[in-house]
């Protein structure tokens, strides 16, 4: 399990837009050299929906999703615009960089700043911020110069520059980092929650996972600690449990602290429709809530479900010193193969679609 990794795309969105809790991500890991692959969309029979043409894609988020095609300079210089569901270019490849629309804004970048457009591309709050993550609970957190605050829709800076990092409001409250600790603001901008915390995770199912002096523990909206810090990592309560480590193998807590699947898999994700990918001598399977191992580990890479479909690799190699991750593909909650496994990259399902690359011969 990925540790302290931000999400740039969520499960969905609470994780996506501002979670440092374990989170997958697209899957598959280039070769060296540049592999000349194009991106599309499939549905959940298989059918590809949206034919690979992008140089870059991103998941589906409010009826939108962004993809990238080649710049001046190819893919180098790419750039973003987004499609909607029959792959019509909604709005034209225009930006540096582009994320998923949240609250009916998109962050987008133009040049080296990063503003906000809406669904119909009109920029609504101009580029003038170093970084910009998606809104979330009416609020974005926004980077100028080295500090982060937050705009409102209007894009009024409604809680000043004040933080080293700021992650986005989820529940109520935002994690931040101020004078090398972090800790918790509300909607006003002030601190909630004392910062105090070697690292924070967002706040789902009412808890969020801290660190202190090495350990995990688990916080509640209070600020107080429910379950006191003793894994040597943690993540995020989905469905209920959520993942801890111990020692260097994962198992599952309830939000009592207790340990419901013991410690065992070297690597795990959140439980997602009641199964949870784990690993197991290199190779990945699922469990259920019980900790029964409910689809035998035989791929060499997996994701958690999503719209009722996990996403799945069928080889895995060596180039160089990496680990590359192919013939991506996808399972039913039975385990059986219910889109092939032949993609070269491949996102997990929202909204219905899935983006896949295909390697252009």
């Amino acid at each position: 399990m990925a540790k302290r990794a931000v999400a740039s795309c969520m499960c969905l969105l609470a994780l996506a837009v501002a979670s440092p809790a374990p989170k997958e991500a697209r899957a598959g890991t280039t070769k060296w050299g540049y592999v000349d692959k194009k991106w599309g969309y499939v549905d959940k029979t298989g059918d590809m929906i949206v034919e690979p043409q992008f140089t870059d894609a991103k998941p589906f988020f409010e009826g939108l999703a962004a993809v990238a095609k080649d710049g001046e300079w190819g893919f180098v210089d790419k750039k973003w615009g987004y499609i909607d569901k029959t792959g019509d270019m909604i709005i034209q490849p225009q930006f540096s960089d582009a994320r998923s629309f949240s609250d009916a804004l998109a962050s987008v970048e133009l040049g080296d700043k990063w503003g906000y457009i809406d669904k119909a591309g009109k920029m609504v709050i101009g580029p003038r911020f170093d970084d910009a993550r998606s809104f979330s609970e009416g609020l974005g957190a926004v980077k100028s110069g080295r500090k982060w605050g937050y705009i409102d829709k209007a894009g009024k800076m409604v809680i000043g520059p004040r933080f080293d990092k700021a992650w986005s409001f989820i529940e109520g409250l935002a994690s931040v980092k101020v004078g090398g600790k972090w800790g918790y603001i509300d909607r006003t901008g002030k601190l909630a929650i004392e910062a105090q915390f070697d690292w924070t995770s967002v706040f789902s199912e009412g808890l969020a996972f801290v660190v202190l002096r090495r350990k995990s523990g688990y916080i509640d909206k209070a600020g107080k600690m429910v379950i006191e810090p003793r894994f040597d990592d943690a993540g995020s309560f989905s469905e209920g449990l959520a993942a801890v480590r111990s020692g260097r193998k994962w198992g599952y807590i309830d939000k009592t602290g207790e340990v419901i699947i013991e410690p065992q898999f070297t690597r795990v994700f959140w439980f997602s429709d009641a199964l949870a990918p784990v690993e197991v001598r290199g190779k990945w399977g699922y469990i259920d809530k019980a900790g029964k191992m409910v689809i035998e580990p035989r791929f060499p890479s997996a994701g958690s479900f999503h719209d009722g479909l996990a996403l799945v690799a069928g080889k895995a190699s060596r180039s160089g010193l990496r680990r590359v991750t192919t013939d991506w593909g996808y399972i039913d909650n039975t385990g059986k193969v219910v889109i092939e496994l032949r993609f070269e990259e491949a996102w997990y399902f929202s909204e219905g679609l899935a983006g896949v690359a295909i390697v252009v011969e």
